[in-house]
């Protein structure tokens, strides 16, 4: 079933990196822990707890969006409802903040990040990993995938319950021609997604950024960025143009505490 979303973007500008993540506005709750690699980061800043999406990649290696870096970072796994304790959460601190090396801030390039656990989650039937793609693999214009997160739901009414929204994957030329979005587009290193003529997209202004577009079960993008009122397309960092980097960093980086390799070293 294919969500109708209203896109909210009270901003001047393409979402800045950095900006507070993100929102999924008009979708439906998620069947609690029917996506166990979800991640919820509370993230401490000058400007106040803020939050981000993330999913769980290995036991010890979160992926998210590299606009999310900002502040000290707590991972919480396991959660349906983020302002409750569930038997079924695990929070845990990160040792490490490893944003890819070639990140611009003001172009939006290369907008990935791995979050080195300080200790492995404890895999269960609510924590678990989520598959990433084939190193170059793509998804099909047209194809339906989905987004999570914890957000608002409307306008004025925020949730602390994981929501869900499904989204059509558009053809690289659908950004390419949007006139707010062609200049930061990379067909390479991006994703399209989002019907233009219907309200249907995620959003990044409260809550999601950096968490994933799911396909078939895999993990093919991250929430990255939107244009300034707020209409679709938007666009998602292609998980498939970074696998080689997200498998040298996490294997540099085989185990907590392990100080092997530098996060230079992998550059």
């Amino acid at each position: 079933m294919q969500l109708q979303i209203l896109l909210l973007l009270p901003m001047a500008f393409l979402l800045p990196p950095g900006a507070q993540a993100g929102e999924i506005i008009g979708g439906r709750e998620a069947k609690p822990h029917s996506r166990p690699y979800m991640a919820y980061l509370q993230r401490k800043t000058c400007k106040g707890e803020e939050k981000c999406g993330g999913f769980l990649v290995r036991e010890d290696f979160v992926l998210t969006a590299a606009h999310c870096a900002d502040g000290d970072i707590t991972v919480l796994l396991g959660a349906h409802n983020v302002r409750r304790e569930e038997e079924t959460q695990q929070r845990v601190s990160v040792r490490r903040k490893i944003p890819h090396p070639r990140y611009n801030k003001t172009s939006i390039e290369n907008d990935l990040m791995l979050l080195q656990l300080a200790e492995p989650a404890e895999l269960t039937d609510a924590i678990y990993t989520i598959p990433l793609p084939q190193a170059g693999r793509t998804v099909d214009s047209g194809s339906v995938c989905s987004v999570a997160g914890w957000g608002k739901t409307n306008r004025y009414t925020s949730t602390s319950i994981l929501h869900e929204v499904e989204l059509e994957v558009m053809s690289d030329e659908t950004c390419q021609e949007d006139r707010q979005l062609r200049h930061n587009y990379k067909p390479s290193k991006m994703m399209c997604v989002g019907e233009p003529d219907e309200d249907k997209a995620s959003f990044s202004v409260k809550g999601d950024s950096g968490g994933p577009l799911v396909c078939d079960e895999v993990a093919h993008g991250i929430v990255s960025f939107g244009k300034k009122n707020g209409s679709p397309p938007r666009v998602f960092t292609r998980i498939s143009a970074y696998v080689p980097w997200i498998k040298k960093t996490m294997r540099g980086l085989s185990s907590p505490g392990s100080y092997a390799e530098s996060p230079a070293s992998l550059r």
